[in-house]
């Protein structure tokens, strides 16, 4: 009978010992592949990604049985200028893409409530420094070879950026012949040209490419040049042939 009382004496007080709520944010971008796929990849701020950039933050709240809805603010500046901020959300999770390059910083501010709407306490705490997600965008970058060989022999067989390209946003390129007739035009940087006009590949020449782009920093790209057309060398040979070139 004792021991029964004690135990209806102590069961109140332990369903009262509620774990407090916590918060652990977290930064994430998507990066997408040559084959069509797409990776989810942890920000890092030692490293500058390219734009287009598409950016997930999430808070991993846990913990939160018998609170109230919390109350998330996300705050994402320029590290350039604090005092702008570029993004303020007071969703759990954001997801943004950012066409502008810079360093930027990331920070979560939430407010967690009782059930009865009163504020329990903040995260972060006051006195604590806020954890921060840094990370990059780097300046544009855009350059074309001077020629291709379109023969199927997997070495520069298409027009297209050099390697390396970056934070290109907007992109608009065509290619003509020497009488001002254009054979083929492509509004998607990783898009590219194999040298074919009408579905068949053209005569080994000299041919113009004319690029409009603009980067996320801003910067604008009008390329205007010449592109040698020799679908006769062979890669592997390190020759050239004179046939399949009607």
């Amino acid at each position: 009978m004792r021991f029964t009382f004690i135990l209806l004496f102590i069961l109140p007080f332990c369903a009262l010992a509620q774990v407090d709520p916590t918060v652990d944010p977290e930064g994430f971008y998507i990066s997408e592949n040559e084959d069509g796929t797409a990776d989810t990849l942890e920000l890092a701020s030692a490293t500058a990604l390219g734009a287009p950039l598409k950016v997930i933050l999430k808070a991993n709240p846990s913990d939160l049985e018998g609170w109230g809805t919390p109350r998330y603010e996300w705050k994402v500046w320029d590290e350039s200028d604090p005092t702008n901020i570029l993004i303020y959300r007071t969703d759990e999770n954001v997801e943004y893409t950012f066409t502008i390059s810079g360093s930027f910083t990331a920070q979560l501010y939430v407010t967690f409530y009782t059930e009865d709407g009163n504020v329990y306490y903040e995260f972060p705490e006051e006195g604590e420094d806020p954890k921060t997600i840094h990370f990059s965008i780097s300046e544009s970058i855009l350059e074309f070879p001077d020629g291709i060989s379109p023969n199927n022999d997997q070495w520069n067989d298409e027009l297209k950026p050099k390697d390396g390209y970056q934070s290109i946003v907007d992109f608009h390129a065509a290619v003509f012949n020497r009488w001002g007739n254009r054979l083929y035009s492509w509004d998607d940087v990783k898009g590219s040209w194999d040298g074919t006009y009408k579905g068949k590949v053209v005569k080994d020449g000299v041919y113009f490419l004319v690029v409009s782009a603009k980067g996320a920093d801003g910067r604008k790209f009008n390329i205007r040049k010449t592109i040698s057309v020799i679908s006769g060398y062979n890669k592997n040979e390190g020759t050239e042939t004179t046939d399949g070139n009607e």
